[in-house]
Order: C-alpha cells, then sequence, then structure tokens
C-alpha cells in the first residue's frame, strides 16, 4: 500500500519535487557547526521552563492556557483514536496558545499542521482574542493513502475562520503566504527537520517579522541549526524549552512585549 501511496503523490508534479528533494535532504543536508551530541549537550545546558516564564508574565493566562491544552488533548484523544495511523506530535502547543493571547497576535504563520494540534492552539487563541490570522503551510503524509484529509483533522469546524492552510511544502506555500501578508507576529516551525529546510523557512520570514514578533522552532535536537543561527546572527534574546522529551527553541523577548 505505501508504494502505491508514493506513486499516487508522485504522479502530481509539485510533489514529486517536494518528496524528491525531502529524500535528498536525508542524505545531504547542510553540515551543522555542532555534532548531535555537543548540540544536546547546549540544549540541556540552556533549557529553562516556558510554565515558570509564562506564570511570571501573566499567570492567569497561563491557567486559561493549560485549561485549554486539556480540552484539546480530550478532544484530539477522541478523534484520533479511530485513526490506525501516527499523525505526528503537537508541538509545544500550551505555549502556543499562550503566546497568541499575550501578544494579541494579528498574524500567524506556522509550518507543519499534522493532526493539527498547534492550528487548534492558536485557532482557540485568536478566537478568543477576536483577532487574527493563521497562515499554515503542511505537506500530505505521502505514506498514507489520501493523506490531505488527515491534515489538521483536531481543528474544530468552528475555528477554521481565521485559517488559511496551504499542503504543497514550504517552498511553495510560504512563498505563496508571505505575498498574501506583509508581517508577521509569530512563526512557529515544525515541518521539514532538515538544516536545509529550517534555513529557507528563517531567509524567507526573517525580513517579514514585525516589532516584537515571536519565533519558535520545534524538534531542534536533531541539528544545530537553531544553536547556529543564534551565534553566527549574535541574537541576543532566544530560549531553550524541553517539551514532551523534545526541545524548542525561541527567538524574540516576550518580557519587551509587555503593554
Amino acid at each position: 500500500m505505501n508504494i502505491i501511496n508514493l506513486l499516487s503523490q508522485a504522479l502530481n508534479p509539485k510533489r514529486f519535487f517536494v518528496m524528491l528533494k525531502k529524500v535528498r535532504r536525508r542524505f545531504a543536508d547542510e553540515p551543522s557547526l555542532l555534532s548531535n551530541r555537543a548540540n544536546l549537550d547546549w540544549l540541556k545546558l540552556n533549557c529553562s521552563n516556558f510554565g515558570v516564564l509564562a506564570t511570571s508574565l501573566d499567570a492567569a493566562l497561563w491557567d486559561e492556557s493549560e485549561r485549554v491544552a486539556k480540552d484539546l488533548e480530550a478532544h484530539a484523544e477522541k478523534i484520533l483514536s479511530g485513526i490506525e495511523y501516527e499523525l505526528g506530535g503537537g508541538g509545544v502547543y500550551p505555549f502556543l496558545y499562550y503566546i497568541t493571547r499575550y501578544l494579541n497576535a494579528g498574524c500567524i504563520v506556522e509550518t507543519g499542521v499534522a493532526a493539527g494540534f498547534s492550528s487548534y492552539s492558536f485557532l482557540a487563541a485568536i478566537k478568543k482574542n477576536g483577532k487574527g490570522r493563521l497562515y499554515s503551510s503542511d505537506f500530505p503524509y505521502f505514506r498514507l493513502p489520501h493523506p490531505e484529509k488527515y491534515i489538521g483533522i483536531v481543528v474544530e469546524e468552528s475555528l477554521k475562520d481565521n485559517w488559511e492552510l496551504f499542503i504543497d511544502g514550504d517552498e511553495i506555500n510560504l512563498r505563496k503566504i508571505m505575498s498574501a501578508i506583509s508581517e508577521v507576529d509569530v512563526f512557529h516551525y515544525d515541518s521539514d527537520k532538515s538544516y536545509a529546510g529550517r534555513k529557507f523557512a528563517m531567509d524567507m520570514i526573517e525580513g517579514r517579522l514585525s516589532k516584537g514578533a515571536i519565533v519558535l522552532m520545534d524538534d531542534i535536537q536533531d541539528n544545530s541549526f537553531f544553536h547556529d543561527y543564534v551565534i553566527q546572527r549574535q541574537i541576543p534574546d532566544w530560549r531553550v524549552f524541553e517539551f514532551q522529551g523534545k526541545y524548542v527553541g525561541m527567538l524574540g523577548n516576550l518580557t519587551r512585549s509587555e503593554g
């Protein structure tokens, strides 16, 4: 069945080239400055707790964020329990909700939707704020039959009014998104985990970041791109968090966004 699904997706010219690049990057990615071991040591050394940070800035909002996350988990469990496929993780979704509410973000861009935990969190916060729009970039799980139907499957219909979803891969999607917006308040990267994929996305987005924007990047233990970006660009404000056994990097300073 996997072969049939692969061939079916490969018949789409746009998807074929995305699939080809994904395979190529597995064997010939751009080099990291740190080895995997050194990168992991750096992450552990610099890791802090996003719950502590969130509570220090707005404890009531963090309580709200945790309640929404629990509701999401219960809602998602009902849906995903009936699906035989593994659709990927959900990113640091409690903090995504919190950041969107805290910043009262107007424009949010994310890469990597999967089942839709992060999208749900952003959209629930947008609805609560009464403003904002989410632009999401994804690419179907080409090993699954009819993979499009699984993208964002946990996102409730009542939340989708403020959602623009693109599913042709980051290199196509981000160009379309950038042509539709003027600036980005929150950028969440959780798609292609290769060094080259991360670099492409940051090159696309960094010129559109608003003053006080926050960037979050998931799975930064996979290579040292986040470390390299911080060091080479001399980024003054950054943090590392741990969530469900993986590491998340944040660029920007929430404390400077108060008021």
